[in-house]
């Protein structure tokens, strides 16, 4: 019977509760210590590759435009290709995982995001184009998807510290694409094409720890086994610093029965909604807002340095944010700071988009820190190993599938209306279903406890 790739990892939580048979060859070892620190830096290279497929594009979304012939409908096209790509692909995470573990699945990841950004700039033509981006961001979806796996599996302790560090590496990269890009290409000659190619480098000196975790088989802190079913130390282990572990009679449900499907939690359709105005709100800023500042008349570069200040904002934030969520029972309040900073940032961008550039700026930037949030988030909605997988891949495919829209509407609208006023105020009518799906998420309860 065919099973949607969510379901095929709903299996019993709690059975894996029970005593385990020793596995052949002996007890399992713990790994060693320069493992975890190898796997630590691992997961920092490959955040900086997560975003310069996208942000690098911003800035020279124009020339690419002149270039290939683009209309402003075909650019929102381009410019929603990343949620769409990170929907569909990201379903495929969790069954790819589960057969080939996912050290694996991020080190393919990462060669897909290298060969795609190699490819793009040899592009004749639109759909050529979007063909070698929609590789790299294949890659790039899959380990959105097992980032927050990878976490709760090797540091199931520290949850909060190891998302706030991949976060700042996920922001750093971000943020130096989208300021660097234009300085970069100018300085090697001013073709869109170099200036977008040579970020495939980065993600080649990423492979180098992804390629020995592969092979060492980084699946879990244990040789010998992927663990996907076990609960992180007894389901109560897994929970942030500051949270209270959940008493024993409710850390899980009997061992016979089934896990809901993910369909059925409220919890996860919460998630998925939060996640997915989030991801909306990131992606347009990434795609349009250099195109919004350059139209204000800010130059080319100063735009493209703009967008990074709204990156760079997420460096320190998604550092902090986590660990601050963690101590909280209910994440509520933070999202509703972080909602307070969108929309007074979009009322000033409405404004006076040029005069207030830079405050508009880190406005946004601290609104678009909902993403660390949002992945602290789903590590401490969940108990088990299995459960994190389940709530990581609903939550990202269709918080992504929720996404698509956003970028192509501002776009239209931008094509039909010849201004940013409309368009603007859509993205701030964006915030406030944001806002209510991640008061809901963050109330302080489970996904296993759900049904």
């Amino acid at each position: 019977m065919h099973t949607s790739p969510s379901d095929d990892l709903a299996t019993p939580e709690t059975a894996a509760s029970a005593p385990r048979p020793a596995e052949p060859g002996g007890p399992r070892r713990a790994a060693s210590p320069w493992r975890g620190r190898v796997m630590a830096a691992g997961l920092m290279l490959a955040a900086l590759n997560l975003r310069p497929a996208v942000t690098s594009l911003g800035p020279l979304l124009e020339e690419v435009r002149d270039d290939l012939g683009m209309s402003g409908t075909v650019a929102g096209v381009l410019t929603s290709v990343p949620a769409a790509c990170f929907a569909l692909f990201g379903l495929t995470a969790p069954r790819l995982a589960r057969r080939w573990g996912p050290g694996a699945i991020v080190c393919a990841g990462l060669a897909a995001i290298a060969t795609g950004l190699l490819l793009r700039p040899f592009a004749g033509g639109t759909v050529v184009f979007l063909a070698a981006s929609a590789l790299a961001l294949a890659g790039i979806a899959v380990s959105n998807i097992l980032m927050p796996v990878i976490v709760k599996r090797w540091f199931p302790d520290r949850v909060g510290a190891m998302t706030g560090l991949y976060s700042m590496g996920l922001s750093l990269g971000t943020a130096a694409a989208a300021a660097v890009t234009v300085p970069m290409t100018d300085a090697l000659g001013g073709s869109w094409r170099t200036g977008l190619g040579v970020w495939a480098l980065l993600a080649v000196v990423a492979l180098v720890p992804w390629l020995f975790l592969a092979r060492a088989g980084a699946s879990g802190p244990e040789a010998g086994g992927t663990d996907a079913d076990a609960p992180a130390a007894a389901g109560t282990a897994a929970a942030p610093a500051g949270t209270a572990a959940a008493p024993a009679g409710t850390a899980a449900a009997p061992a016979d029965a089934p896990a809901m499907r993910i369909t059925r939690s409220p919890l996860a359709w919460a998630m998925a909604v939060f996640f997915g105005f989030q991801a909306t709100a990131a992606y347009i800023s990434m795609g349009w807002m250099p195109q919004i500042f350059r139209d204000a008349g800010v130059s080319a570069s100063t735009s493209g340095l703009l967008l990074a200040v709204m990156m760079a904002m997420g460096v320190p934030l998604a550092f902090v944010l986590p660990r601050i969520a963690a101590r909280l029972r209910h994440q509520g309040v933070l999202v509703v700071i972080l909602g307070v900073f969108g929309l007074t940032g979009y009322a000033g961008l409405w404004l006076a988009p040029a005069e207030g550039a830079w405050a508009w700026a880190v406005l946004l930037g601290i609104a678009n820190c909902a993403f660390p949030l949002a992945l602290t988030m789903i590590g401490m909605r969940t108990r088990t190993n299995a459960g994190v997988v389940r709530l990581s891949a609903f939550a990202q495919s269709v918080g992504y599938l929720l996404s698509i829209p956003g970028p192509l509407l501002v776009g239209v609208l931008y094509q039909h209306s010849g201004g940013w006023g409309q368009p603007i105020a859509l993205m701030a009518g964006f915030m406030v279903p944001q806002i209510v799906a991640g008061v809901l998420a963050g109330r302080d309860r489970h996904l296993e406890d759900e049904g």
